[in-house]
């Protein structure tokens, strides 16, 4: 028997080796290119005094951050970011939801309609946000010469503060409607059809299915795209800087924590300020994922007592 448990040992301790050589170029570029650079900045937060030419650091401290608490334009872009993921994350699941169940459907030309929801997705921000600039500009913008059709007069979409946030939340919507419409098509085409059909003997309706079975069998992936919703809504930037012209909106109305960060770093060069909003930001994200998986495994523990 030891004789021959030594070969498979053996054998186990090669393959795992030739695992690791694999894997080897890839841990090397992660941890060069993405794990060292985050571990850098958290330490980065905590540099009172130092020399970034010569990466010298003389003081260390809790500095950074109590300005942060001190800073109002922080404390804004918190405000801005915070409106955004409460508004447009639940915004974006729920008509995903909606279109993803309608093309589940058997209705014509639905792989057409597939491409066309999926476009946005793979289409560059940048792109985007300078057609959507276009569309909304006050004077020849498309959106009001439909409004003009209609005896609606012109509504300076771009410049008028109360409006950026709702213009940031349809985009945030319309940008990734395609990628979770896919998402959420694959999830509903795995469900067992015979559920809907015990169902419809027990005579419930389709909204009865809709919420007994439809919305059950998809936890997982409402779940998944909960988390991926809420930290792509965290990340907003882009479409920001583009539309309104390398400027966070009509008095910072577009200010956002990853603007923030931009413009500490890259404007007012305080390195150690925008590592310090970077961890917070990194707290955020943790924080709101943490609870969504601790919400999601306490609703499985409760249905299968």
């Amino acid at each position: 028997m030891g004789s021959e448990r030594l070969p498979l040992r053996v054998w186990a301790r090669r393959s795992g080796l030739k695992a690791w050589l694999y894997l080897l170029p890839a841990l090397l570029i992660l941890g060069v290119f993405q794990i060292y650079p985050v571990f850098k900045s958290f330490l980065m937060g905590f540099y009172t005094k130092f020399d970034y030419l010569t990466d010298t650091v003389y003081e260390w401290g809790l500095d950074n951050f109590v300005n942060l608490l001190h800073d109002a334009d922080f404390a804004l872009a918190i405000q801005n970011t915070c409106i955004l993921v409460v508004l447009a994350a639940p915004l974006s699941i729920a008509v995903s939801l909606v279109f993803a169940v309608l093309l589940n459907s058997n209705i014509r030309l639905r792989r057409v309609f597939q491409s066309i929801y999926f476009l946005p997705f793979v289409t560059s921000m940048v792109a985007v946000s300078i057609a959507w600039s276009w569309m909304l500009n006050k004077d020849f913008g498309l959106v009001n010469s439909v409004l003009k059709l209609f005896g609606i007069s012109k509504v300076a979409w771009l410049t008028t503060p109360d409006m950026t946030i709702p213009i940031l939340v349809v985009l945030a919507v319309w940008k990734g409607l395609g990628y979770r419409v896919i998402i959420l098509l694959a999830g509903l085409q795995g469900i067992d059809r015979r559920y809907y059909a015990a169902a419809r003997v027990d005579g419930a309706r389709g909204l009865s299915r809709f919420f007994h079975i439809t919305i059950p069998m998809l936890k997982p992936t409402l779940v998944f795209l909960s988390i991926t919703t809420v930290i792509d809504v965290f990340k907003t930037f882009d479409e920001v800087y583009v539309m309104y012209s390398n400027d966070p909106g009509p008095l910072k109305s577009g200010l956002t924590i990853v603007y923030y960060i931009f413009t500490k770093f890259y404007r007012h060069w305080e390195f150690a300020s925008a590592a310090a909003a970077s961890f917070v930001l990194f707290l955020m994200i943790f924080a709101i994922t943490l609870l969504q998986f601790l919400f999601t495994s306490r609703s499985r523990r409760e249905g299968r007592r």
